[in-house]
């Protein structure tokens, strides 16, 4: 069953997102249905390494803590935008930080979480100084955002993955 169908969670959730993209028919069914294995076959060309999730509880804990910090960060950028031109150019920095996570899968969840904060974005990782180097929209206060990120996204991704 493996070799037919060798990353089955990541196929059913493909298979499961084109059917709510699409309209649902016989046809888009089946096609959906085939893609999704294409690219389950095409992940183990790739010889990914397996995902071990060390502690689940920890991983809902993060979603919460990411969905609250999303808002929030939708607020204050929404703020921003109204506030003017001016508001936003006298504050926009990078920020470097220096990370200690070092699993893979990790540092992509750490990636996803940091950009899709709005006012936040992944510009450069170094996996061998382990530097990350941020763009901030509203930078206010550097070392508060650094220890914003490794306490509250690292730290829990740390126990998750490693």
């Amino acid at each position: 069953m493996k070799r037919l169908i060798p990353h089955p969670l990541m196929s059913v959730t493909l298979w499961l997102a084109w059917l709510m993209l699409t309209r649902f028919s016989l046809g888009m069914a089946v096609l959906g249905g085939l893609i999704a294995l294409a690219a389950g076959w095409a992940m183990t060309r790739l010889q990914m390494p397996e995902v071990r999730v060390r502690n689940w509880r920890k991983a809902g804990v993060l979603l919460g803590v990411v969905a609250v910090d999303v808002m929030r960060s939708n607020i204050a950028v929404v703020r921003l935008i109204l506030a003017g031109p001016r508001a936003c150019a006298r504050r926009a920095s990078f920020l470097e930080l220096q990370l200690t996570l070092r699993d893979r899968h990790g540092l992509a969840v750490l990636a996803i979480i940091i950009t899709s904060t709005p006012g936040t974005t992944w510009v450069e990782y170094d996996p061998e100084s382990g530097r990350l180097l941020l763009h901030v929209l509203d930078l206010a206060d550097g070392e508060a955002l650094r220890q914003l990120i490794h306490s509250r996204y690292e730290a829990l991704l740390q126990e998750i993955f490693e």
